[in-house]
């Protein structure tokens, strides 16, 4: 099985069965930004850190386009948005069958508009995660299933964490997630912290010692 994605890797501690943690970047970035944290993550965890697919000028990547223009303002590209999904799901079982990781111990681990697609894996295909890291970013409707089976997903783990001065992704929107995880029965965690659209120390610190509980 192979994948089109470019990525990075840590390997793990382990020699087999090790959990598996996949970090997808946010819109305009790359697969280091996220691949900076990983020396200060458990040891045990295999951290495979992805590039999006669409390449941005000068530089950077997109999971999915965001255009802007007149008519409809800011808009997100969702038929992008979806073959991404499906990219990411794709590349969660190359990595379970190309490295030596426990399948059923896989995390996701995203940042704003790698956040929106991680949520998005994680109600398509429940089946392929345990847990999801879910920094400045939201449930989009758009690319979700139209009905989600509360039994297929009240199995994970979601640690979700916004800006409350976020200029880019309104944080009003991410309170929203926590309503929609607590009615599907789902375990998660939410916090906010005094800055705009990035992460700060302690919201690093908050989920690295959140996901040592629950990889």
């Amino acid at each position: 099985m192979n994948t089109s994605l470019y990525y990075i890797k840590k390997p793990s501690s382990l020699k087999e069965n090790a959990p598996l943690l996949i970090m997808c970047h946010g819109y305009g970035s790359d697969e280091n930004d996220l691949f900076s944290f990983a020396p200060e993550l458990p040891e045990e965890l295999f951290i495979i850190s992805l590039r999006a697919p669409y390449a941005m000028q000068p530089y950077g990547n997109a999971w999915y386009a965001i255009n802007f223009d007149a008519e409809k303002g800011k808009w997100s590209d969702n038929i992008q948005a979806k073959q991404s999904v499906e990219l990411i799901s794709d590349f969660i079982d190359y990595a379970c069958q190309t490295y030596a990781v426990n399948k059923d111990n896989v995390t996701l681990l995203g940042f704003s508009q790698g956040t929106i697609l991680s949520l998005a894996v994680a109600m398509n295909y429940p089946q392929k995660l345990k847990n999801v890291i879910a920094l400045s970013g939201y449930l989009n409707e758009a690319i979700l299933p139209e009905h989600i089976e509360k039994k297929r997903v009240s199995h994970l783990n979601v640690f979700c964490s916004h800006g409350y001065a976020d200029q880019v992704i309104p944080v009003e929107w991410a309170r929203k997630t926590p309503e929609v995880l607590k009615a599907l029965g789902m375990n998660y965690t939410y916090k906010e912290y005094p800055v705009g659209h990035g992460v700060a120390p302690q919201n690093f610190y908050d989920f690295r010692d959140w996901l040592k509980d629950y990889v």
